[in-house]
């Protein structure tokens, strides 16, 4: 048999050329093939907008606080789960759905109000799973108790933004929590059930930080073993405090050189069985301001494979030398 990448590919969680788990990979050894993840927007806030610890939000963040792809948020949960599927069914062909409740914390809210948003949702055909996203320091014991029920009716995928380990960027970029905080929250949900998957954001490019920094905020994160993570680019967009900041020539975005170069690298450094959610973000591209290589994604992900494959790179190999 002719030798490919496939053929010659080390890495055990991979039936590609894919050197690092993917997230198609794991939803093919979940539910069996793809699913069509749905966002939702809840009309929640977060505590660095309303004044509970800040306001204005974290410097990048439009308004709609990564909530730009689902539908409007006073429309009922359960009526933008059907829009949103019916924009998508031409993209996607599954009958296997997975909500995401995307916008804003999506648990800073008294818990009954959570269980009003989530549940109509949860009674929809072909739902299979269940993301939500928040922040670490908004779980209530409550809330908690509520998420540890929902894992033991599906596959509940609970997303913790964090960005980066580094409290002086957090400050920065008005995060509204220390890294403590932060492990203090994802310990709480790891200690409430086991069935809950957690999924840890970090963010490369951040301002002020460099390559050392964004892998030194990979490699603390591995010590928690996340059953995912997923790596963003910073993207500026428009009308975002960032946006002035950059507008002023005060930050300048990392180039696809750097950011590939960077990524390829802290893989090494995550588990091998942690699930890889994504490589780079998706901005509003009508909103994009830089950087403009960033509307490529896919020459970005090819760039990272083939980094990979250049240097014998795979997923984890360098796992255990920053966990000893």
């Amino acid at each position: 048999m002719k030798e490919t990448q496939v053929t010659k590919n080390p890495y055990k969680n991979s039936d590609t050329n894919k050197r690092y788990y993917t997230y198609d990979y794991y939803l093919r050894k979940t539910f069996g093939g793809k699913c069509m993840k749905i966002p939702i927007d809840a009309g929640f806030t977060c505590p660095n907008i309303d004044g509970k610890c800040s306001t204005g939000g974290c410097i990048y963040c439009s308004p709609r606080g990564s909530g730009d792809f689902a539908a409007a948020a006073s429309i009922p949960t359960d009526e933008q789960f059907e829009i949103v599927k019916s924009q998508l069914s031409s993209k996607w062909k599954t009958d296997k759905y997975i909500p995401y409740f995307q916008a804003h914390t999506n648990t800073y809210a008294p818990t009954a109000i959570i269980r009003d948003k989530i549940e109509p949702v949860m009674k929809k055909d072909g739902v299979v799973g269940l993301n939500i996203a928040t922040r670490a320091d908004c779980l209530e014991d409550e809330t908690v108790e509520y998420l540890r029920e929902l894992a033991e009716r599906t596959t509940l995928t609970v997303e913790l933004g964090l960005q980066s380990v580094h409290d002086v960027t957090a400050d920065l970029i008005n995060r509204g929590h220390t890294y403590a905080d932060f492990v203090a929250g994802y310990e709480k949900l790891r200690l409430a059930s086991e069935k809950i998957n957690i999924c840890i954001h970090v963010i490369f490019g951040l301002p002020g930080e460099d390559r050392e920094m964004m892998l030194e905020t990979v490699k603390q994160i591995a010590k928690l073993a996340p059953d995912q993570v997923k790596i963003h680019l910073l993207h500026v967009i428009r009308g975002t405090r960032l946006a002035h900041i950059y507008e002023r020539g005060e930050y300048t975005p990392m180039t696809m050189e750097d950011y590939v170069d960077t990524v390829a690298e802290a893989l090494t450094y995550l588990p091998p069985d942690t699930v890889i959610g994504r490589l780079t973000g998706d901005g509003m591209q009508s909103e994009l301001l830089a950087p403009e290589w960033s509307r490529k994604k896919t020459v970005v992900i090819n760039n990272i494979d083939k980094k990979m494959f250049s240097d014998n790179l795979v997923q984890g190999q360098n796992y255990k030398k920053t966990t000893c």
